[in-house]
């Protein structure tokens, strides 16, 4: 039995995602899934077979339950007594909301790997409703069609 490779020279797609009122997990695990390229046949897992994904509107995604206020995000400064926490809330209401939903798929990938940080680079995320690449002429995944947990009345 013989082991498949993908072709070095993958073709890969552009899709835009709308993210007004998607739930963040459920949003990041697709968008995860999209950058590796698990959603394709020929996925091989130590070549970038994954697309390269626009995300508007990161600033309307919600949380479910009370995780807007009670989930903590950690990070450390490396310094002794350096550790920093922050609330989903605060970075929503802040000065950069989309780095919720970045922080959410960067922590849905393969940790500590090269090619990981090659995939997650083909992320891009806006927070309001335009984009700059139109040149590529991204194609429209509709999130919130897919199922109807993907998004939360509000």
């Amino acid at each position: 039995m013989k082991t498949y490779n993908a072709p070095a020279d993958v073709e890969n797609k552009w899709v835009v995602i709308d993210a007004e009122g998607a739930v963040v997990g459920r949003l990041a695990s697709y968008i995860a899934k999209r950058l590796r390229g698990k959603h394709r046949a020929d996925f091989t897992p130590h070549i970038d077979t994954g697309d390269h994904v626009v995300v508007i509107n990161a600033d309307k995604v919600v949380f479910t339950g009370n995780k807007l206020r009670d989930k903590v995000y950690y990070r450390h400064t490396g310094h002794p007594g350096g550790i920093k926490s922050t609330t989903p809330e605060k970075i929503l209401n802040g000065r950069f909301p989309e780095r919720a939903l970045e922080l959410a798929v960067k922590r849905m990938m393969p940790r500590e790997s090269s090619l990981a940080r090659k995939q997650l680079s083909k992320l891009r995320v806006y927070a309001g409703a335009e984009h700059p690449h139109t040149a590529q002429e991204p194609e429209a995944v509709d999130f919130a069609a897919m199922n109807s947990k993907n998004t939360k009345l509000v």
